[in-house]
């Protein structure tokens, strides 16, 4: 099995972050994979996206041009990727920062307040560990399990006081209930 995943919003989000978890609990659970990060020369406030593979075969390219799934914490990422995203492949839109609905009916959409949580819950940095939360719950490209030991891997020591928070943002997408 392979999964082609594409995560994108601006930067400053942590899109190149949560492409990083991903790859790093792909790799704990034995899968082989690709990290391959973008960014704008602006970086913070510029466009970032970020092309994550999981397969249990070796990947022959780390290149995403059709993902299965779509993470998006901005309008204009939603524009531009939407429709590369294979026909029965799953869209997660940040919803408190996109207004508009997925406009196809070929693919699953699935909306998280993530920013608006995040806020609300005083980590308002960590909206993109809501929304990896809620894709953990609703696919099975990786498991939930074992999260503690891939965000220890992600996290530096200079940051560490950041490590409960983020196992506290993937709980909060993890167990969210759309409304």
């Amino acid at each position: 099995m392979t999964t082609q995943i594409l995560i994108a919003g601006f930067g400053g989000q942590g899109i190149l972050f949560a492409g990083k978890f991903l790859a790093n609990k792909g790799m704990l659970e034995g899968r082989y994979l690709s990290w391959l990060p973008s960014y704008g020369p602006e970086m913070r406030g510029g466009t970032a996206n970020c092309s994550v593979v999981l397969s249990d075969d070796p990947v022959g390219s780390p290149i995403v041009n059709h993902p299965d799934v779509l993470i998006v914490m901005n309008l204009p990422s939603l524009d531009k990727y939407e429709d590369a995203v294979v026909p029965g492949g799953t869209i997660f839109v940040d919803s408190t920062l996109i207004e508009r609905k997925v406009n196809r009916q070929d693919v699953k959409s699935i909306y998280i307040p993530a920013t608006k949580i995040a806020q609300q819950n005083g980590i308002p940095t960590l909206a993109n560990m809501i929304l990896l939360g809620k894709v953990m719950k609703e696919t099975e490209f990786v498991s939930y399990q074992g999260i503690e030991e891939a965000v220890r891997s992600v996290v530096s020591a200079k940051h560490a006081d950041l490590y409960e928070l983020n196992l506290k943002a993937i709980r909060m997408g993890y167990e969210y209930q759309e409304q």
